[in-house]
């Protein structure tokens, strides 16, 4: 199972050497990495010319890249510690950037050496031109997640300040980053990266691991660290403390990036697949301070399409693989019904600010296309220092059902000038079919329902909103294509008491 995605990017690359602040220190805090991100910031963001990773690495392909594997003999704490051991990625690819990175035990901090000898490279036939100082991409944490007697592979850092987990049974799917910086605005994304990382060693019977991490990027630096709990939901402690070179126009912290190509609510005559659906994400959460949860199904757009949620501060916020049932996917490599669930709750105020959700056109399912990450309401000026804690989650989106009636499925179908919405609601349990549930059903200008219904769904125990829509006025008039996004939200209520979620939703006609 590939440990990557293609990225909707092109990230500077750069060479980075060790940091010197702990180079003589026995001990090491966050403290310390915070004071080096402050130092870091105080200076010039220095680009080095990419000069040192061969071509002939830089253009393999994807095969011969993954040929390139690590020994597990040379595995750090191989026989040291009986729950996490550490193993890196070699450089090449999309993967041009050395990164520091170090272990930190009771003796010191350790700067793990590259050499040619950890990695085997299979078929590849050119390790004798490999430098021998040549770095790393990157690492991989291993534990024994479903059985006492393996260690699984449970998070990886790889790329940018790209990294992904797991929970226990499931596969890679979405992943987080550090932060997001000016995505999907005119002036061009900026991409922070992580240059160096000390990986604490645990004890013996330790259940979590400790990672620190510092970021640079030509607006930031910063410091990061990482409390990982793997288990039957993995858990992620993060906590970043950041310092401004410059005014950044739009900052996205906690952000999440998955995959949607297609699914119930999109899959067209375009796509010739056997499989019903694939995504690796299939909607959007949000627990807002008010204690409204929001569900927006994921599309795969023909335009690129950027929604904002004003919640201020939420509850938590997400990107969630509610289909779980293998019979949706019929993919029996990818296992999409086995993909995590991202989970975000914030630590603290994180002030006035917006959920934000891109979602990027995309032809194939090996792009990452859909990006959410929490916006300030103020663009912090150069100089600031600003701190962000939340708690991540890669959990079963079962873990995480609200206590009221969520939605499971929405199916779409166009309709000339209008279309019609089928949602399915679970989670209403002791609701009878007699019971008089009606929806509050919103809509954008410009078009109207024409027609609603609550059914008991019968088969499945939940219940079903069925509404059609129909334009009219200036939207109705509008060349086909060119019309306006239309934005839909809907609940299920019992007299004035509302039973579900909120589902919204965005229509292109």
């Amino acid at each position: 199972m590939p440990v990557f995605r293609l990225l909707n990017f092109v990230f500077c690359m750069v060479i980075i050497g060790p940091t010197s602040l702990f180079a003589s220190q026995g001990h090491l805090g966050f403290e310390q990495v915070i004071d080096e991100a402050r130092q870091l910031a105080g200076k010039n963001f220095q680009e080095l010319p990419d000069n040192k990773i061969p071509d002939f690495l830089k253009d393999i392909p994807y095969d011969q890249w993954r040929d390139i594997r690590f020994k597990n003999t040379k595995t750090l704490w191989q026989n040291e510690n009986e729950n996490f051991k550490i193993r890196f990625f070699h450089l090449g690819l999309y993967y041009h950037q050395p990164v520091t990175i170090n272990d930190v035990d009771s003796t010191g901090i350790h700067q793990f050496q590259f050499s040619p000898d950890l990695f085997d490279y299979g078929k590849n036939d050119f390790q004798g031109k490999i430098p021998p100082d040549l770095g790393f991409a990157g690492f991989r944490i291993h534990y024994p997640i479903n059985t006492a007697s393996y260690a699984d592979e449970i998070a990886v850092f790889l790329g940018a300040t790209y990294f992904r987990a797991v929970a226990k049974g499931q596969f890679y799917g979405a992943s987080a980053r550090g932060l997001a910086i000016n995505t999907a605005s005119d002036m061009g994304e900026e991409f922070p990266f992580f240059k160096e990382f000390w990986i604490i060693k645990p004890l013996k019977e330790d259940k979590e691991i400790t990672v620190y991490a510092l970021m640079d990027s030509p607006s930031i630096a910063g410091a990061y660290q990482f409390i990982i709990h793997p288990g039957e939901k993995t858990v992620m402690q993060v906590n970043s403390v950041l310092f401004t070179r410059k005014r950044i126009e739009k900052l996205g912290i906690a952000p999440l990036t998955s995959m949607f190509f297609y699914g119930e609510n999109s899959k067209t005559a375009d796509y010739v697949d056997f499989r019903p659906e694939v995504h690796d994400s299939d909607g959007i959460l949000i627990f807002t301070k008010w204690g409204e949860w929001i569900w927006r199904p994921l599309v795969n757009p023909k335009d690129l399409l950027i929604n904002t949620f004003e919640v201020q501060t939420p509850q938590g916020f997400g990107l969630f693989q509610r289909d779980m049932n293998f019979d949706h996917y019929q993919d029996l490599e990818s296992r999409y019904e086995n993909r995590p669930s991202l989970w975000i709750v914030p630590k603290g105020d994180w002030g006035n600010g917006h959920v934000e959700l891109v979602q990027i056109p995309s032809n194939s399912e090996h792009n990452d296309n859909i990006n959410v990450f929490w916006v300030p309401q103020k663009s912090p000026e150069a100089g600031k220092e600003l701190n962000f804690s939340y708690t991540l989650e890669w959990c079963s989106a079962k873990s995480k059902e609200s206590a009221i009636g969520f939605v499971t499925d929405t199916r779409v179908v166009p309709q000339g000038q209008g279309a019609e919405f089928v949602i399915d609601f679970q989670g209403l349990a002791g609701l009878t079919s007699g019971q008089n549930l009606t929806a509050d059903i919103d809509i954008t200008k410009d078009c109207r329902v024409v027609k609603q219904q609550v059914l008991k769904n019968a088969v499945t125990g939940g219940w079903r909103l069925v509404f059609q829509i129909q334009e009219q006025g200036m939207l109705r008039d509008m060349v086909p294509g060119k019309k306006p996004v239309v934005g839909l939200r809907a609940f299920l209520k019992d007299g004035s008491r509302v039973l579900t979620e909120t589902w919204d939703y965005a229509f292109t006609p």
